[in-house]
């Protein structure tokens, strides 16, 4: 780049025009300053030329006195006089006119000077040459060919005039030669004349080229001074100097300035204690100056070296650079550098950092600064033999408080739990927040497993105290996963995934309490990785396929309708049981497609049985969330032909946990459109009653965990099983009772009020074949009733 601008800078392109000064180009060269030094230039030998034409007057009237009257020679020689020593004073007076900037009438009203010389001079040849013998023509060429070359020289700086004045002077000799001497002569005189006005154009152009240079360094001398004043006044940079002993010399008042002291209290001190300030004595030195002390002992050229120094009250930090010197004999002098004041600078960097690294919401580490201290934990483990540990923390229940009570409320317990977790860690652990309710540790010293364990199970039971916010009791407990390094993972990112493997054996385990990694952890992994993606083609390859659960009367025993149960069966995996596939469904986001599969089935089979027998089937919150449902729903029974009052939807509590009400829409157009509707697993799960009075259900299905509590007599299982029946008889609802196996369960569940029963002691679920036969069964039986 600077190559490039200096070549093009040496060699500017002139336009010859504006040279002459007949054009003045439209380019961005200032051509006023340029021409004023053409002005100037032909002003400084404006002398010269007079006593050049003085001097050629008389040896011209000498060589042709003895071939014209002396009168005309000497009137002749008054008017070249006269006319050059005008043309001086012209130019004489043009030098103090326009001394800094010149027009372009200035330049071309030069032409007049070389037109006068050029017709006084052409008078010799013309009138006395012609008749003049050989001898007396050659000796007046070489008078005229002197008076050119001096007039050239004197007057290069005006090309348009000198020009003039050669043509005509040049002209003129040649016609007196072709005369006299014949063609050779006069071509000789042509070929001096064309050389001489290329060399004076050519000394105009160097001329205009070399001024041209001069305001360009000019503008660029005075933009770097104006630039220099500009940084002086408002910046905080500044230089310094030291001798060999390295004692600080010529300080500059910015320099004395920045470190609290005047000139005369810096020179002569030593650089290390002018800038170790305070510390001097105390020899605390920071560890930057530490480094610039080995610098200065190598006599080392450095830059961009950091230090914290104590000036006054406020500690600043410079950044300084610097050079050693030597002298012509190759001696060391001392250093000489520049420093700056990067306090602000720091500053800001350091808030970036901290934004970049921190969490917002809580001021916890976040998942960069945790990736980061786990990859440098790891190294120093593998550096030093010894192991490190990574904690993944999940809240429990956070999502229903997040949705029940709030975000804002989420995010204060959020918060609250930060305070907790970081009340835990000492010096040898990182507590950090990933994103969401997950929360992380690194351990970077992890040789004591027990302790480790002891840390994870103090975390677990520290999160699962209550919480009071906003007059709210909030109850959330925590998992925790383990990994340990290099044992459970070599590199960061292993090791987190087996942290997060044993955090989702411990939420699957459900939650509050910790697990540490396990070889088979990766296992099931890999098993629920393979048939996540088996599961996302069965609909595709028909493995899928619905069972169906005989629902009875608990008094009759007669048929009231079946539950709709899907099953897989993998032709090489062979039969996945539906609580491996199902949650897995769920968290693949694959259980709306499957949910509307079955919907469709299960209504386009039911609408094939004799009677009234009803089908449940069981729907998902995924699919309750979404408004589409609603035409799914109608679109199944319209292509079925199935009465909409034959179709019961089991929806679970899990739906009416989140805060929106886009859920209870959906199922009051489902419920208009003459649907019933069945609460599944009640007592399990959110435990709120409010919902059971805002929805019209018919059916809550009492969960097979609490029948066989009953039936084991399990007082709290009989007290909730009596308070659902209670409860639903005073809404106006049915009870189903899930799980009955046997003959004493059925009674009992009957004595406890239950309206139906569905479980293996009435029929386990049955092929479609099968479940069509007990249907027309059932329909024959009560026909003959």
């Amino acid at each position: 780049m600077s190559n490039s601008s200096s070549s093009q800078f040496a060699k500017p392109r002139i336009d010859a025009r504006a040279l002459l000064g007949l054009h003045d180009p439209a380019d961005t060269t200032d051509w006023g300053p340029i021409r004023a030094a053409q002005l100037h230039a032909g002003s400084q030998l404006a002398l010269f030329l007079v006593a050049a034409n003085v001097i050629g007057a008389a040896l011209v009237t000498l060589t042709l006195a003895h071939c014209a009257p002396l009168w005309a020679l000497a009137l002749w020689g008054t008017v070249a006089a006269v006319v050059s020593v005008a043309v001086a004073v012209r130019r004489l007076a043009t030098r103090h006119r326009a001394a800094y900037t010149a027009s372009l009438h200035d330049v071309r009203a030069t032409l007049l000077d070389g037109l006068l010389l050029g017709l006084v001079w052409s008078i010799p040849p013309f009138a006395c040459g012609i008749r003049a013998d050989t001898t007396t023509a050659l000796n007046l060429w070489v008078v005229l060919s002197l008076l050119m070359t001096a007039s050239a020289v004197a007057m290069a700086a005006l090309p348009l005039a000198t020009l003039s004045f050669l043509g005509i002077l040049g002209v003129a000799i040649a016609a007196m030669m072709l005369w006299t001497g014949g063609p050779v002569l006069a071509s000789a005189v042509v070929l001096f004349t064309a050389l001489l006005m290329i060399g004076c154009f050519t000394r105009a152009k160097a001329l205009v080229v070399v001024r041209a240079s001069e305001i360009a360094l000019g503008e660029r001398d005075e933009t770097v001074s104006l630039l220099l004043r500009e940084a002086e006044e408002h910046s905080s940079d500044w230089l310094w100097e030291t001798d060999a002993q390295r004692r600080v010399v010529r300080a500059s008042p910015r320099f004395a300035e920045s470190v609290g002291l005047d000139t005369t209290t810096v020179n002569g001190k030593s650089l290390l204690e002018v800038l170790a300030g305070p510390t001097w004595e105390a020899g605390n030195f920071a560890s930057g100056l530490r480094d610039l002390a080995e610098y200065l002992k190598g006599r080392e050229p450095f830059r961009g070296l950091l230090l914290p120094v104590q000036v006054g009250e406020s500690e600043r930090w410079f950044e300084i650079a610097a050079n050693p010197r030597y002298d012509e004999r190759d001696i060391f002098i001392g250093f000489r550098g520049v420093g700056s004041d990067v306090t602000e600078q720091r500053a800001s960097a350091d808030k970036i950092n901290r934004m970049a690294r921190f969490d917002t919401l809580t001021g916890l580490p976040n998942r960069l600064y945790i990736n980061e201290s786990l990859a440098h934990a790891m190294t120093d483990a593998a550096k030093w033999g010894s192991r490190c540990a990574f904690m993944m923390i999940d809240l429990d229940r956070f999502k229903a408080v997040n949705d029940t009570l709030g975000h804002p409320i989420g995010d204060r317990l959020l918060g609250r739990v930060s305070e907790r977790l970081a009340v835990l860690m000492t010096e040898n652990e990182i507590i950090g927040r990933l994103g969401g309710d997950e929360f992380a540790v690194v351990v970077r010293d992890a040789s004591d497993t027990a302790r480790v364990e002891r840390l994870a199970q103090t975390i677990v039971d520290a999160l699962s105290r209550p919480y009071e916010l906003d007059q709210h009791t909030l109850y959330t407990g925590a998992s925790v996963g383990v990994a340990t390094g290099p044992r459970d993972g070599r590199t960061a990112e292993m090791l987190i995934r087996s942290a997060d493997l044993a955090l989702y054996r411990s939420k699957d385990a459900g939650g509050g309490t910790y697990h540490c990694y396990e070889p088979q952890l990766h296992i099931a992994a890999e098993e629920r990785r393979v048939l996540e993606q088996a599961l996302r083609l069965a609909l595709q390859k028909d493995e899928l396929h619905i069972c169906y659960q005989p629902v009875v009367d608990a008094g009759s025993e007669q048929l009231t309708g079946f539950e709709a149960l899907v099953r897989w069966t993998h032709p090489e995996l062979g039969v996945i049981s539906p609580a491996k596939f199902i949650p897995l469904a769920e968290d693949a986001r694959l259980i709306a497609p499957i949910g509307e599969w079955v919907l469709r089935n299960a209504c386009m089979e039911a609408a094939r049985w004799p009677g009234q027998a009803r089908i449940a089937v069981n729907v998902s919150p995924e699919q309750l969330h979404n408004p589409g449902f609603v035409a799914v729903v109608t679109s199944a029974l319209s292509n079925s032909g199935l009465p909409a009052g034959r179709l019961e939807l089991e929806v679970t509590e899990s739906v009416f946990m989140r805060d929106d009400t886009a859920a209870v829409k959906v199922l009051e157009r489902i419920l208009d459109l003459g649907v019933r509707l069945s609460l599944d697993d009640f007592g399990t799960g959110y435990s709120s009653l409010g919902y059971l009075s805002r929805t019209r259900f018919s059916t809550i299905k009492i969960d097979r965990s609490f029948v066989t509590g009953a039936s084991k007599g399990v007082r709290e299982a009989l007290a909730i099983v009596r308070a659902v029946v209670a409860l639903a008889q005073s809404l106006g609802m049915a009870t189903t009772a899930e799980g009955v196996e046997t003959e004493e369960e059925h009674r009992m569940v009957q004595n406890l009020g239950c309206t139906k029963v569905q479980g293996y002691y009435f029929g386990r679920p049955l092929p479609v074949e099968d479940a069509r036969g007990v249907a027309q069964r059932a329909a024959r039986d009560r026909a003959a009733a």
